[in-house]
Parts: structure tokens; sequence; C-alpha cells
């Protein structure tokens, strides 16, 4: 190789090292300040709500997530809601077993049969949405786990503020509890050292959020209403963040609750994780492009590792590698641990070179396409929408 072209590949490497550490302190800073924020006091505000579940097949740990639902210490009413397109759903059968358990909580199933879009998910919460009985909905994903405070922590966020535009939208930060498989680790890991740093980072540096994550979306029917409704979401595959980014620009605040809820991570194989992550790669470009191209500078000990081979490991090499690798351990350690309190970040800490190389890959080839991979079948991403096949959500 040409001693011009090495000398601008390891400028170029140093210089996305030093970048990508920058990131690192930005990204614990703004973990830290959400940390003060949720040592807040919360407010009593305590409207009903309808809690609005999409179901489609039945995971193992499905049912234990929905009786975490029913042991809410919240103050004011609220309903759940279970909507399924096929009567014959295997999750019919959990639906009846927790209506069983808890007969004095007002626990509905309902049988959705339109496919209003390409995404079924939310045409069925369409449906739901027709027979909820509050002015307050709360979507979440169905392997989604809570802890007893939960509603009590998002409800309080809509409080009325003084000199404040209202909250319309209020979403949540999430852990991902893994399942053995080295995929399903991997991906956990990710979210809990990488993706929630990304999330409170965008908040501090854009002034708040500005889309929704899928953990949670608690919603006014009135902001909901003026963002377009549920409706203009039926062939958006990132229909959470386009929630988020409706209410938004109709003039409402998306706001972060200071509540961390679980999902279950699927014991992905090799191709399941590539595939999944290609899939949220490939959403977050369609949606963020400039965005999207920022995360060149989330990958810092990937470049570090790169720095070391493009110097001929030189002393300067290691020790920016030995900073970064100190720096990205820090925040996986103070977001993962502190902020999400994942219990499963230590153990698989060791894990995190390999993430971090295999996650710039995937990066890389985000670009490469706009097929994504959903539930078994091919579809092509344009403009937040899906083209092509249908029938699965």
């Amino acid at each position: 190789m040409p001693h011009g072209i090495a000398f601008g590949i390891e400028a170029l490497t140093t210089l996305l090292t030093v970048a990508g550490m920058a990131y690192f302190v930005a990204a614990m800073a703004a973990a830290q300040m959400y940390l003060l924020e949720r040592c807040r006091a919360h407010v009593d505000f305590a409207p009903g709500v309808s809690v609005l579940k999409s179901l489609k097949g039945l995971d193992p740990a499905m049912l234990d997530a929905f009786r975490s639902h029913c042991r809410q210490s919240y103050a004011g009413p609220y309903e759940l809601l279970f909507g399924v397109a096929d009567p014959e759903d295997p999750a019919v059968a959990a639906v009846e077993q927790l209506q069983r358990e808890f007969p004095s909580l007002p626990i509905r199933l309902l049988v959705c049969p339109e496919r209003l879009g390409t995404n079924g998910k939310v045409s069925t919460l369409v449906q739901m949405e027709r027979e909820a009985r509050y002015d307050y909905l709360l979507v979440n994903d169905s392997d989604i786990t809570v802890s007893p405070r939960y509603l009590e922590r998002v409800m309080a966020c809509f409080a009325p503020e003084a000199d404040k535009a209202p909250v319309g939208l209020v979403t949540a930060l999430y852990r991902g509890r893994a399942h053995g498989t080295l995929g399903s680790r991997l991906e956990s890991l990710g979210i809990a050292t990488d993706f929630q740093a990304g999330v409170m980072l965008s908040k501090t540096i854009e002034g708040g959020l500005h889309y929704g994550l899928g953990s949670t979306l608690a919603v006014s029917r009135t902001a909901l209403h003026a963002a377009g409704g549920l409706s203009g979401l039926v062939d958006q595959l990132a229909d959470d963040y386009e929630m988020g980014a409706r209410v938004d620009k109709a003039g409402y605040r998306v706001a972060l609750c200071g509540d961390v809820v679980e999902t279950a991570v699927p014991d992905y194989r090799w191709q399941g994780f590539a595939d999944h992550q290609l899939r949220w790669l490939r959403t977050v470009r369609d949606a963020r492009p400039g965005g999207y191209f920022g995360l060149i500078f989330t990958h810092g000990l990937a470049w570090a590792l790169l720095n070391v081979l493009a110097s001929g490991v030189s002393p300067v090499s290691l020790w920016l590698l030995a900073m970064s690798f100190f720096l990205r351990l820090s925040m996986a350690m103070m977001v993962g641990a502190a902020v999400l309190n994942d219990h499963q970040v230590i153990e698989n800490l060791w894990l995190l070179p390999l993430r971090d190389l295999v996650q710039m890959g995937l990066w890389v080839a985000g670009f490469a396409g706009n097929t994504i991979v959903w539930r078994g079948e091919r579809f092509v991403l344009k403009d937040g929408k899906l083209i092509g096949k249908s029938g699965s959500y």
C-alpha cells in the first residue's frame, strides 16, 4: 500500500477514535442528566388510561409480562385491552387465563379482523381504539414487563406545567432480557450499552425527544388526533418513532418517563440476529438519515482497534485503544447498570469488543439496500412505508 494512503487511513481512524471517545463522554453526561431528572418527585396525576396490546402468537414469557400490568399501584382507573386478528390465535388462551387470575380488573379481549394496511399491529390498534374507554391510551409491545409503579410514573408526565407546551406522548427506556444464544446476548448488550445511550444523548442535544419508543407509547387522544390518528400509521414500519414525531410536529411535547421497562430478546441464531439488526438500522436510516450517518462516531472502540492495525501497532494507537476501551466500559456500566438496572450487563461485558465490531459491519451493510426481513418475509422500505409482501407484523 502506498505510504500516502496508509498515512491517510491511520489519520482517519485516529480522528474517528478520538471522536468516539468524545461520544462516550457525552453519552455518560447525558445519562447523568437523566438520572438527576429521574430523582425528582413525581406529581399526583392519575387520569383514566386504556392499555392497548396488539397480539400475534404466544411467547414463553408473555403471560408473566401481562401479569406485571395487572399489579399496578395506580390511583386512577385503568383497563387492559388485548387485540387479535384471528380468534384462534394462541395468545387468546393467555388472555383468558389472565382474566381468570385477575377477575376484578377490566380485561377485555377484542377480535380485530380488518386489515387496514401493511402494518398488522397498527391495524389492530386502530380497531381497539374504538373500544377504549378513556382519554389516555397506552400502547406497548406484548413482551414488555413493567414495575408496579409503571402507570403512576408514566401518567405523572402528563401533569400540566406552567409556561410549557402540554405533553402529548410519553415514552420510556427499556432493557433487554437475553435468552442464551450469542445473537440474543449481543442484541441485549447493544440495547443496554449503545441504543439507550443514544436515546438519552439525542434528548440532550436536541432539547428533548422528538420520537417514540415501542416499549411505551402513552398518548392523549387529543394529541393523537391532532397528529393524524393511528390510521395514518397503518403502512409505517417504525410506527412508534413516527407516532412520537407526528405528535411533536403537532405542537405537543414528547416526555421520557423515569421508569425503565424490560423486553424479552428472542433466542436469535446468527441470521435472525442480523436480519433484526438490519431491519432496525435501515429503519433508522430511512427516518433519520443524518442521525444514521452520525452513528459513525459511536463505533469508537471498533475504530480504535482498526487504528492499531493501520498504525502498525504504534504506542499512540495502543494508548488510544486503552483509553477508548476504558471509556466504552465506563459508558456501558453507567447506562446499562446505573440507568437501566440491567443485571446481565456485567456477565456479558467480555462480548463488548465483538459486539462493537459486528455492529459496525452491520452499520455499513445498512447503507447497501432498502430490503428488510420482518417475521420471515421480505419487504422494501421506502419513506417509512413497507412495499411488497404483506400479511405479517
